[in-house]
């Protein structure tokens, strides 16, 4: 049975005929190139295919002869290295410890909307927390992300046509399996009555996706913790852009949140 490979390398000196040289080998193992991209400006990534694990073996002993690149991943493609093929980008993470936070910048929506949209195609209880300044773009593309995923959104608690706090579901919504629950972590903590929170508690535990901006507050505020989450998202207008609560003072009253 043919299995998917993700090669990537490290370019140091992109010299004439070094893209042939490598398909050249493939073509000697019989590997197929199934995709391949620059991914930034000095590496490249291959989507291959092959039946015999061996081959790839012997790829990967061959490429260590191979003058003036460095191998960086030879795996079985994860969701972030089809993203990086398709979108010719990587995808920031937070660090090697903490895996869960990855980290997009404004100019980079379109990715962090094939980036969710895959997440929320996923089955079962998932709770995504996004992380921004207000007027980013977080809300829009959550609401995008559901669409890619083909499942039905429902604002819990936003600010981005009028306030929403909600007391209660419908009875689609409830027991819907293509539903994605969008909360904000102010206004549900800040602006809410009990009834609302009563609600918040309720849908934390539907085997449904949840996505939670303002992470932070929410957690403060609330019974729940990091460990409920499954990732962190983090959108900055540019990669510089510090987030943060700091400027408001008390009760989140001045603070901009839509």
């Amino acid at each position: 049975m043919e299995e998917q490979w993700y090669l990537e390398y490290h370019i140091h000196k992109d010299r004439p005929g070094l893209l042939g040289d490598i398909a050249s080998l493939l073509g000697m193992l019989s590997i197929n190139i199934h995709t391949v991209s620059g991914v930034d400006e000095f590496n490249r990534g291959f989507l291959l295919t092959t039946n015999d694990r061996q081959k790839i073996s012997a790829l990967r002993s061959m490429l260590r002869k191979v003058e003036n690149i460095t191998v960086t991943a030879l795996r079985q493609p994860t969701l972030l290295d089809r993203l990086a093929l398709r979108h010719g980008v990587f995808i920031q993470r937070e660090s090697s410890e903490n895996t869960k936070t990855y980290k997009f910048t404004r100019n980079q929506l379109g990715i962090l909307v094939d980036f969710l949209g895959e997440l929320l195609k996923k089955e079962g209880n998932q709770v995504i927390g996004i992380r921004g300044m207000p007027r980013v773009g977080k809300t829009e593309s959550i609401v995008a992300a559901s669409v890619y995923a083909n499942k039905r959104w429902s604002f819990v608690s936003s600010t981005l046509l009028r306030q929403t706090v909600r007391t209660r579901l419908d009875e689609d919504e409830m027991f819907a399996e293509n539903m994605v629950f969008i909360l904000d972590g102010i206004v549900s903590t800040h602006r809410a009555n009990d009834q609302h929170r009563s609600l918040v508690r309720e849908i934390m535990r539907l085997e449904a996706p949840k996505v939670i901006e303002h992470p932070d507050i929410f957690v403060r505020e609330t019974e729940f913790g990091w460990e409920h989450f499954d990732r962190i998202i983090e959108l900055r207008n540019e990669p510089d852009e510090e987030i943060s609560y700091q400027m408001i003072q008390t009760g989140f009253s001045s603070f901009d949140i839509s």
